[in-house]
């Protein structure tokens, strides 16, 4: 008896379809490491900046998870919405269209470690495909919990 599968175009199609998106959403994970260090900003960098009495405060947008957010943020930021998603991404566009594009901004997550993280490189690529020319990533190479709070810097708790 020979076992013969045969495969519908649209099997294949759904089977091809299904094995791309899959390689995809793995690539999408570890773009973090592909922002160039000009346009990371340190935890040191960051706090110095925001304490500073002098420097321009940059609108910092949390664009990871909402329990993350909920657990421990920087103060004064915003949440948005994960950017690993298209309705995440979508929330930031709206949030950053009526700026000026000279605007400093700094995005940040800290859900994984950078190499894993989906969600910075997204948003950052949206806003320079709008045209934000003052946009850094916060690098955090371990987590939000390890990186920020467990080293003292300010924390704000809840929405």
């Amino acid at each position: 008896m020979s076992c013969r599968i045969k495969f519908r175009p649209i099997l294949l199609a759904f089977i091809f379809g299904t094995v791309g998106i899959a390689l995809t959403s793995g690539a999408l994970a570890y773009q973090a490491s592909l922002i160039p260090a000009s346009r990371l900003i340190n935890p040191d960098e960051l706090v110095k900046i925001l304490q500073s009495a002098k420097s321009e405060k940059p609108l910092m947008i949390q664009v990871g998870s909402h329990v993350l957010y909920t657990q421990a943020h920087i103060p004064g930021s915003e949440y948005i919405g994960p950017a690993s998603s298209e309705s995440g991404l979508q929330l930031l566009r709206k949030r950053v269209e009526p700026l000026p594009r000279s605007k400093f901004i700094v995005l940040y997550c800290g859900c994984c470690p950078w190499s894993h993280c989906p969600n910075v490189k997204p948003a950052d690529d949206a806003l320079r495909a709008m045209g934000f020319t003052n946009v850094k990533v916060l690098y955090i190479p371990g987590n939000f919990g390890m990186d920020w709070v467990e080293k003292g810097f300010p924390v704000a708790k809840g929405d």
